[in-house]
């Protein structure tokens, strides 16, 4: 049977006992008017008659023996202190003129002798009364016994006498017992307290955790009400709080039992958990010490609570290595004036009493001594015989050390409190009070639920402490916060180094001066103590499956999502131009990505396309400088000079896909691009047209296709084509415009800028119109390419469109596949390309001769260099032709002729005919000069000079 069994089976038996109790009693009633007990108890008590009297209950002793009668053993000083500062208390509330003026205060003071049984014989008589009436009451009638009483100082002991005197209403005011469950008001209507509950002294605990982050602790408690209901609220307001996990939960069992011990020691010790706390009492403590020393477990911190923080039994050589650094709670320290001169007053012969005198066995006690007449062979043996003159300040006692005043300094507040509510009761006007009828309690009949009643009070010690009660009973919860420190002189020290309270408008407030604690460690820091170390910023929390939520893995947060705090439990995502650090722990702008000046891809393109500029305003000037030269005037110059126009605006459209998007960048590039080509490849197609013209004119009866290739024709063409792919742009720009756009799909953590061209379709008619007339300016100079042409015109533009169409046809897939800025690179490197070409091929060939070669810029240079070079071999074609045509007219002259020329070539020739004739070229002249041909009418022949 466990001990918590054990006390519950007492529990069991004294109601029992209480029940019969009363069915005796109220039969005595009926038999006579006395009060008398049907059962004596002898009880130790001291005893002292008022107007009013209030009962304590102290352990004075703290071990019992059951022989024929209960007999308490093992005097305890402190214990005894206890009851003398209720005694002090009443004393001084007595002579204070001021509270409870005109009415006496009384006691009636029991030890309990830590024993259950005796507690609560002593709670029966405070309630019913003794047999001696102090009171000199001579039947049941008028006030009860006692109308408050103060103590008991063990939670079991408050659970089982308040469960009773509850049924009487009589207030019960308890300086020591901290078990929450005396907090449940529908149980213990009538308990008060004025030491913090064990609910708070949990809460102070999770506060101590928190601020030193430990999460992972062991809880060990001891088998009574005490411990067990510790355990229930320390797990239940650690799960609420999230202030940590329990690594392992035990219970310290009651009595020797050191294989369990063992266990228990064993199970800390594997354990990673480096804090423990200990909701236990001495005994409990030393056993688990005992064994603690045994298995030579360092490294952790104790976290201790009320019951065994101040207790002097476990500073000890042998455990202080081990429990040096122990944080704990304890009872608020108060200072209470006078009683430490009121102590040194007492005397044996001022405490009279029935029975027992707690003096006389304080001073046996203390002095060593016996009073007469001494116990048999006492004095045989050398003991001392007491005089009641012996001087306390020249003995060394603990009782005397009022340093340190906790549980008195409860008593003192408890009793204070019962003293303001008879006050305050006593204070009522007839007529007004707060019982039926607005009756007030009187001196006479007082009930001790009118003193409940009048409980509900606020006052202010002298030490400068609030007291007051909630509706639970509980008093404005307050504790020191205390440290263990081991001295190098092997002695022991307990320190103050903060406080925990809860105030009504600041909730629970922790203060604590970490620079005083002690810290058990080499490092003379706080330990750790986690089950998984805290997840930074950029990571989140991952439950371990199967194990508490302290244990945990820290995953890294994924791109573009953030945690900006510790031990986050999701990332959260990036606004949508943003993107996670490299350490995911806040988000920063997308990097913006565009074909941009400053990067050396922009720069190269800016730097062709102004180069590209350069070259056809350098032409263009070249051109125009030497307008009136055969070979300027020979190529229709001012096609040649539209084409110049057109390639300068193509060179310069492409800085318009350089730079940052704009919508008038994204508007007007495609619509200058497109518009530039078309006049640029419509002008080439117009000059491809005309030769095509201008040698079938030659043919007989084709003069008259030339009125359709005259100077107006021409430009009307070029006007025409041109206008129909302004019109493809404007259809385009006003139904679906290219606009800028934020591109996210290539790379999460960038934005490309780019310009969406609004509609396919649209982009894909104006490169259709451009590419349908490149193609077909290819085909016509293609099919051109070999009929006799000034400088070879036909097959520069055939070349020219080869370039541009190659380019263009190449094009397609490469921006297609091509992402963000790298398509406009492709666009803009086409256009380039195309232009690059259509420049070089067109007017490469004509700028050489006008700069480097100008005595070839003549009429019979042409002619020369068109015999003999097949740059020029037009002209040679020609006279090879007539060579031919003129052997076979000559060949044949008896016959009518067979055949005919299609053109009269004006040479200069010799001639003389033969049955064979031979031919020959020569160069008789070394310059001729070139008529200017524009193609609007039949060109004439170059003269040879020189």
């Amino acid at each position: 049977m466990t001990s918590s069994q054990i006390v519950r089976y007492l529990h069991l038996c004294f109601y029992l006992f209480l029940i019969s109790f009363l069915i005796c009693f109220s039969e005595s009633l009926l038999l006579s008017q006395s009060c008398k007990l049907l059962k004596r108890f002898y009880l130790n008590g001291m005893h002292k008659p008022g107007d009013v009297v209030l009962g304590g209950l102290f352990e004075v002793h703290y071990s019992s023996v059951f022989p024929d009668k209960m007999l308490c053993v093992r005097f305890d000083p402190p214990g005894f202190r206890h009851a003398m500062t209720m005694v002090f208390s009443i004393d001084e509330i007595n002579k204070n003129s001021n509270l409870l003026p005109n009415i006496t205060l009384g006691y009636s003071l029991y030890d309990n002798c830590a024993t259950l049984g005796i507690g609560f014989s002593a709670a029966l008589s405070l309630a019913t009364g003794r047999e001696e009436h102090f009171l000199l009451q001579e039947n049941c009638s008028g006030t009860p016994p006692v109308l408050g009483i103060v103590g008991d100082p063990f939670s079991t002991f408050s659970i089982a006498t308040s469960n009773v005197l509850g049924l009487f209403k009589l207030p019960i005011v308890s300086y020591f017992a901290t078990c929450s469950c005396l907090s449940d008001r529908r149980r213990f209507p009538s308990f008060f307290r004025t030491i913090p509950s064990d609910a708070f002294q949990v809460r102070a605990m999770i506060q101590i955790l928190k601020h030193f982050n430990w999460t992972w602790v062991g809880l060990l408690v001891s088998d009574d009400d005490y411990g067990l209901h510790a355990a229930r609220s320390f797990q239940t307001d650690l799960a609420q709080s999230d202030g940590g996990c329990l690594a392992y939960s035990e219970i310290l069992s009651w009595g020797d039992n050191p294989k369990e011990y063992e266990r228990i020691v064993d199970v800390m010790r594997k354990s990673t958990a480096r804090v423990v706390i200990v909701f236990a009492h001495q005994m409990h403590m030393i056993q688990l010490m005992e064994e603690v020393v045994k298995k030579n477990i360092t490294g952790m911190q104790w976290l201790a609570s009320e019951a065994w923080t101040l207790v002097d039994g476990l500073h000890t050589p042998a455990f202080m290595p081990y429990l040096g650094g122990t944080l704990g709670i304890a009872v608020r320290r108060g200072e209470i004036p006078g009683l430490r001169d009121f102590l040194l007053r007492m005397n044996p012969k001022q405490h009279i009493m029935v029975g027992f005198n707690h003096v006389k066995q304080f001073w046996e006690h203390t002095f060593e001594c016996k009073f007469a007449p001494p116990p048999a062979g006492w004095v045989e043996a050398g003991g001392a015989l007491c005089t009641g003159q012996e001087d306390l300040e020249n003995v060394e006692t603990d009782f005397l050390g009022i340093s340190n005043l906790r549980p008195e300094y409860n008593i003192y507040k408890a009793v204070y409190a019962l003293a303001y509510a008879l006050h305050d009761m006593l204070q009522c006007e007839p007529g007004r009070g707060p019982f039926s009828g607005h009756s007030c309690g009187s001196l006479e009949r007082l009930e001790p639920w009118q003193v409940l009643y009048h409980l509900k009070l606020n006052f202010t010690t002298s030490f400068g402490d609030q007291v007051s009660f909630d509706e639970n009973g509980d008093a404005l919860p307050i504790y020191d916060i205390m440290n263990w420190l081991w001295l190098p002189d092997g002695k022991t020290k307990v320190q103050s180094v903060g406080v925990v309270k809860r105030s009504a408008s600041k909730g629970e407030e922790l203060t604590l001066d970490e620079d005083k604690i002690y810290w058990n460690f080499e490092s003379k820091q706080p330990p750790r103590s986690v089950c998984s170390e805290s997840c930074p910023p950029g990571t989140r929390l991952a439950r371990k499956k199967g194990q508490p939520v302290c244990c945990f893995d820290c995953i890294p947060c994924s791109d573009g999502k953030i945690s900006n705090e510790t031990d986050s439990m999701e990332c959260t995502s990036c606004p949508e131009d943003f993107w996670s650090n490299t350490e995911r722990d806040h988000c920063v702008p997308k990097k913006t990505e565009f074909l941009s000046y400053h990067e050396p891809l922009g720069i190269c393109l800016t730097t062709a396309s102004l180069l590209g500029t350069f070259i056809c305003a350098v032409v263009l000037g070249i051109f125009i400088y030497h307008r009136s030269t055969p070979i300027v005037r020979a190529n229709n110059s001012e096609l040649s000079f539209l084409i110049l126009l057109s390639l300068k605006l193509c060179f310069l459209c492409s800085l318009l896909f350089i730079g940052r998007p704009q919508l008038w960048t994204c508007q007007l590039r495609h619509a200058a691009f497109g518009i530039s080509f078309v006049l640029c490849v419509s002008c080439i197609l117009v000059k491809t047209m005309v030769v095509l013209a201008v040698f079938k004119a030659s043919k007989p009866g084709g003069g008259a296709k030339l009125k359709w290739f005259g100077v107006l024709q021409q430009r009307g063409t070029v006007l025409a084509l041109t206008c129909i792919q302004a019109a493809i742009c404007t259809v385009w720009l006003v139904s679906s415009s290219p606009a800028p756009h934020k591109n996210t799909q290539y790379h999460n953590d960038k934005i490309v800028y780019e310009c969406v061209v609004g509609s396919t379709v649209g982009f894909a008619v104006l490169l259709g119109y451009i590419g349908l007339l490149a193609t077909l300016s290819f085909l016509l100079a293609f099919l051109a390419r070999n009929l006799p042409d000034n400088f070879n015109e036909a097959k520069l533009i055939t070349f020219s469109m080869l370039i541009f169409c190659a380019v263009w046809v190449a094009f397609v897939p490469a921006y297609v596949n091509s992402p963000g800025k790298y398509a406009d690179a492709v666009e803009v490197f086409a256009i380039l390309a195309s232009s690059f070409g259509l420049l070089v091929a067109l007017f490469g060939p004509k700028c050489y001769i006008i700069l480097l070669r100008p005595e070839r810029n003549t009429k019979k240079a042409i002619m020369v260099m068109d015999c003999f070079h097949k740059k020029y071999f037009p002209l040679c074609v020609c006279l090879v032709l007539w060579f031919f045509s003129s052997s076979l007219c000559l060949g044949s002259s008896s016959l009518p002729p067979s055949c005919k020329f299609q053109r009269q070539f004006h040479l200069n020739e010799m001639h003389k005919p033969g049955d064979v004739v031979l031919g020959g070229l020569f160069e008789v002249h070394y310059t001729s000069v070139f008529p200017e041909w524009t193609f609007t009418s039949e060109p004439q022949q170059p003269s040879c000079k020189g």
